[in-house]
């Protein structure tokens, strides 16, 4: 389909708001916010809401409404006090419901020392734009917000029900999308712009995360056999994970056949003991499991629980069965529903803006769509694209921001005009 003359004006008014859009994304990079540490960039993103006219709205992650939901994961850390940013627009007007969604939640930047400048600084070099969340995903929110406001610039009525949410614990539990669900913004369709380029996302993974512990005997290192050493024991143990994320593998059917080894296990944090020179009486390692799409997180909750047990009775290896919970994601995979009438029309702004068929991404981790999934809301993925997301020097190329902005405003546009 070709530019209509209000749809060339909304994209010219993007290269105008193009700046401001690097803006936004400098200052939202450079708010700490790792788990329990997001209200700097909350502040920030209520004050962009506010300059840009938007209605702003909390969602709280304590609503004991929320904690009821049965796809709630279950978390050890406090959520008092801590919130979503939803900005809700046109609330009550007829006409099929569009949902922009991002997380503001990133993953911690440590070692810092082994970045090449500190990652809550922001720096350009060569056409990419580098800090922790630059590309997971503060980018993405940079481009929907920005993209809404070139709308509005270019006098292109926005008369539907648009809601904006900018979400936290993306990374770690998926409640903050599900508390938005929870209060009722829902929706019919939603996009989200994670930073796997500008390509359709057609499914995601389940994923669990686990944490295992196992207590030893402490004891002086002059007589290590008087005691019981828990990290050994530990170790011992991790095999079993890793046969259980090859079962896995191994069982996969289409379209997760395609790829190699989909669904991965990764054991994020290991830690034991007390004293160099004491014998540890524990270990504890957390960790996180994929999964296929179809099977429920609570087969694969109890898949993991019975091969530790198991290994440690076949080992006969010292104490009493590891302790095993699940605090965080426990959630399901999912295949997206490629009828809905929301990917074609992505399919078509990605055309008119480059002058070819959208590719297809699979994807072999999650994303807040889950949330949206098992709410009965059809959506996809399409974003920026970066490198070195929760790794070292993370970065989001530039070009690619402006981009997915001018297909948000597109996608405004022709969501208004099919309505």
């Amino acid at each position: 389909m070709m530019l209509r003359d209000h749809e060339q004006r909304v994209l010219e008014r993007c290269d105008a708001l193009f700046d401001r859009t690097l803006d936004l994304l400098r200052e939202l990079v450079a708010e700490y916010s790792v788990l329990g540490e997001e209200a700097g960039v909350l502040a920030t993103m209520q004050r962009w809401f506010e300059r840009l006219e938007l209605p702003v709205e909390r969602v709280p992650l304590d609503d004991p409404g929320l904690a009821a939901h049965p796809c709630h994961a279950p978390v050890d850390w406090p959520c008092a006090g801590r919130y979503n940013l939803v900005s809700a627009l046109n609330r009550d007007a007829g006409g099929p419901h569009l949902v922009f969604n991002g997380h503001l939640d990133v993953v911690p930047a440590e070692p810092i020392d082994t970045w090449t400048r500190p990652p809550w600084e922001p720096w350009e070099e060569d056409g990419w734009l580098y800090g922790r969340g630059a590309g997971d995903m503060k980018a993405g929110i940079a481009a929907m917000v920005m993209a809404v406001a070139a709308v509005r610039e270019a006098g292109v009525a926005l008369d539907f029900p648009l809601t904006l949410q900018t979400v936290i614990e993306e990374e770690c539990s998926g409640n903050g999308a599900l508390a938005c669900i929870q209060r009722g913004h829902h929706g019919d369709f939603v996009l989200i712009p994670e930073p796997f380029g500008a390509r359709l996302y057609t499914g995601q993974v389940g994923v669990v995360r686990f944490r295992i512990r196992v207590d030893g005997v402490p004891a002086h290192v002059l007589d290590t056999a008087a005691g019981s050493d828990a990290i050994d024991t530990m170790l011992r143990l991790l095999p079993a994970l890793k046969a259980l994320e090859e079962e896995l593998n191994a069982e996969r059917t289409a379209p997760y056949d395609s790829h190699a080894h989909p669904f991965n296990l990764n054991v994020g944090r290991l830690e034991g003991g007390n004293w160099a020179s004491s014998v540890p009486a524990h270990a504890i390692v957390e960790g996180r499991l994929g999964f296929a799409p179809g099977v429920s997180p609570a087969t694969i909750m109890q898949r993991l629980r019975d091969g530790v047990r198991r290994a440690h009775a076949e080992q006969g290896l010292p104490g009493g069965p590891p302790r095993v919970d699940f605090p965080g994601f426990r959630s399901e995979g999912h295949l997206v529903d490629l009828d809905s009438p929301g990917i074609a029309l992505l399919g078509d702004c990605h055309r008119a803006l480059t002058g070819k068929p959208i590719e297809p991404y699979l994807s072999t981790c999650t994303t807040d769509l889950r949330a949206f999934h098992v709410a009965g809301v059809a959506g996809t993925c399409y974003g920026p694209v970066a490198e070195r997301i929760h790794g070292i020097d993370e970065r989001v190329d530039i070009a690619s921001i402006r981009h997915v902005l001018k297909a948000y405003a597109l996608f405004l546009c022709r969501w208004r005009d099919s309505a």
